[in-house]
């Protein structure tokens, strides 16, 4: 063997020996990331479940139980549907979830509105959204106003939501254009359901 190939078996060699720990090293890097990345993920799925835990759900009522609103409204729910009352509108007025004008099975919202003691009375029927819902929220166009949920035990599927808002200077009608969407958001903070009007 000659000078010149000892010389290239010996840099084959040490290249050999060389590389073998850095391939070693760079595939237990990747390993360390990897397993880095799935803790992260455990984490944070671990904070989202524990922050669902945590969220506010609807307020569970008895059929026909009275709930009064400031400003002196009054709701109630049974099998049916939604009951409610005003100072100015003392007879009960009815939304129906059994009627067939409601389709449970895919998410909606609906709303009424009403002026009691110089506030706009809001409420409506929420239904068919995956999830649990949690909380509500009405933009306007004077911000976001924050309401309440409530159902029935058992998850009927639907719950009614509530909610008082100012009423905006000059207007004595109640327009619907004040209003710009209702949401309900579940417990991990997605939409359940939502309305938009305008």
């Amino acid at each position: 063997m000659t000078r010149i190939q000892k010389y290239m078996a010996a840099t084959a060699v040490a290249v050999a020996l060389v590389g073998a720990p850095a391939v070693s090293y760079a595939a237990s890097q990747g390993k360390a990331v990897s397993g880095t990345h799935q803790r992260v993920t455990e984490a944070r799925t671990a904070i989202a479940e524990a922050a669902a835990k945590k969220a506010p759900t609807a307020q569970i009522v008895a059929p026909g139980e009275h709930v009064k609103v400031p400003g002196g409204a009054e709701i109630w729910l049974t099998e049916e549907g939604k009951y409610w009352t005003t100072p100015e509108s003392p007879e009960p007025q009815f939304r129906s979830v059994v009627d067939g004008n409601i389709d449970l099975t895919q998410p909606g919202v609906s709303m009424q509105t009403e002026g009691v003691d110089g506030h706009y009375f809001l409420s409506g029927l929420y239904y068919g959204g995956k999830g649990t819902a949690s909380r509500v929220e009405v933009e306007t166009k004077a911000g976001t106003v924050h309401g309440k949920l409530l159902e029935l035990a058992g998850r009927p599927g639907w719950g009614v939501w509530y909610a008082t808002a100012e009423v905006p200077a000059g207007d004595d009608k109640g327009g619907l254009d004040y209003f710009g969407a209702v949401t309900v958001y579940t417990t991990h903070g997605k939409v359940y359901s939502q309305l938009k009007l305008n």
